[in-house]
Formats: structure tokens, sequence, C-alpha cells
């Protein structure tokens, strides 16, 4: 009968084909078709399988071999210590992401009602991570497909966040006419034609989550621009993008008469998140 270290072994090397870190992949799902954490392969490395999980571990494994990501096999993502349910409605959280919420913590005094929104939230990680860690703020958040707001009132649920409006809408185009002091977005900043959508976990991630039309920079823009009718005098804009689309963004963001334009790096040392101050008082 196969054992928790034997069979970890087995599929480890199976997965050495699809994926950088065969190990930790082959533990999360074992522990899953186990429904126990990860310590207890540590500490029974020897105690046999029974038959039903091991059936239930090869699935899971066989989706794993297909190249499916861990995260929609799963069904769940940690960001900012906390655990979100994912489906391949939404993006897959990312560590890099968590530079949003760094910046945004920074910006936002705690104990003021300061208004926020996040733009094209997905299963909502950065609204409620806000939420959370800002209780005080009245945050709403956007996303243009109703499948991914489903997800993200389910994160709310489960993190017992009720404060947040949610709205279906592309971008501005359904919120109310409302100012906020903190505009905050992860819109889609990959060019159409990018061969990195051919590869990886991006390849089951929904598209429209991702694809950006001008090279990758089209949201951004459409955001910039209408974000400035929305924005409290000294206002604070806030956009993820791609690692080579520093120079791109500022220009933009000058152009467009922010102030104090400033990028920050992720966890790699890459450009991933560009900062504008709106002023008032300049013609949008």
């Amino acid at each position: 009968m196969h054992c928790i270290k034997s069979i970890l072994a087995e599929a480890s090397d199976a997965l050495t084909l699809v994926s950088d870190s065969a190990l930790l992949d082959a533990e999360i799902l074992l522990c899953q078709a186990l429904n126990q954490p990860r310590s207890h392969l540590r500490a029974w490395p020897d105690k046999p399988l029974q038959p039903e999980h091991l059936a239930a571990f090869r699935a899971l494994l066989e989706q794993r071999q297909q190249g499916i990501p861990i995260a929609y096999i799963t069904g769940n993502r940690e960001f900012w210590s906390r655990d979100f349910q994912v489906s391949p409605d939404v993006l897959i959280p990312r560590p890099d992401t968590e530079l949003l919420i760094e910046l945004s913590l920074k910006l936002m005094p705690a104990d003021e009602p300061v208004k926020i929104i996040d733009l094209g939230t997905g299963s909502g990680i950065i609204a409620i991570t806000l939420a959370a860690e800002r209780p005080h703020a009245q945050i709403s958040a956007t996303d243009f497909s109703l499948a991914a707001l489903r997800i993200a009132r389910l994160n709310a649920d489960k993190h017992h966040i009720n404060t947040i409006q949610f709205y279906q809408s592309n971008w501005f185009a359904d919120v109310p006419a409302t100012q906020f002091n903190l505009i905050i977005s992860n819109p889609p900043y990959i060019a159409e034609d990018d061969s990195h959508l051919q590869q990886g976990d991006v390849r089951f991630e929904p598209q429209t989550a991702l694809r950006a039309a001008e090279q990758g920079l089209g949201d951004i823009k459409i955001i910039a621009d209408a974000a400035r009718n929305y924005l409290e005098p000294r206002g604070h804009l806030l956009i993820e993008h791609g690692y080579d689309q520093q120079q791109q963004v500022q220009s933009l963001f000058k152009d467009l008469h922010y102030d104090n334009v400033q990028t920050y790096t992720d966890l790699s040392g890459q450009p991933r998140v560009t900062y504008g101050q709106f002023m008032s008082g300049y013609p949008v």
C-alpha cells in the first residue's frame, strides 16, 4: 500500500514537467485529498493511504498534470495572510499585488472615514483586505463580470466584511457620482499578442482580466483619465501594471496632470505600481 512519503515522491516526479514547485504542488494536492494540513504529512510520512484518499489524490494530480493551476484545483489562495476563494472566473491572487495594499495603508489613516474604490475587484482581495485593515473606510468595488462579483461577495462573507458596496460596472460606467480619497486598480495590462498568455497558469485565467488593447495600456488610460472626475482634491490613484510599462504609465499620469508621480517596485524589484495625486484645478 502506498504511504505518504512514497506517493509524494512519485507525484513530485510526475509534476516536474509542468511545475517549478513540483513537490510543493504534490503536498498541497495530497492535503486537499486528505483534508489535512501539511504538518500532517511531516508527522506521518509512513502512514498508508486509504484507497479512497489515493483515488482522490490521483484525480487532483491528473488535473495539475494538464496544467490547471493549483489555486483552481483547490479553490483557494492566500493573500495578505487571509484565505480567499478563487475560481476560473477570477485571476489568481499574486504576492506582487500586496504592494497595492502596502501603499494604500500608508496613504489612508486608520481612524478616518476615507472613501476608497477598487476597480476590477475580481475575487475581492484588495477591497476586502482594505476593509479589514481600515474598518472606518467606506469602500466600493466594481467588476463587469457577475461571476467575479459572486466570488468577491462570497469572500466578503467568509471574512465577515459587510461594509463594501459592490457594483457591476465597466470601470466607472455604473458607479454613482462620488468623490474618493483613493482609487485603486489592478486592471488588465498584458498586450493582446503577448506570448506569455500561452504559458503557465495564465492560460487558464480569464483573458478579459489579463489582455488590454494598445499594447496593454488601454484600460490603464481609461481609468487614469476618468479617475480625475471621481477623486477628491489631493486624492490618490494607484494602478498596478507590467514590469516594462513604468515609463509609459508615468508619462500618461503626467500628461493627465497628476502630481507626485512615482513608481514602486514589487518583491522581485520590478516596477509594478504607479502612483499619482490629483490636485484638481486642471481641465479634465
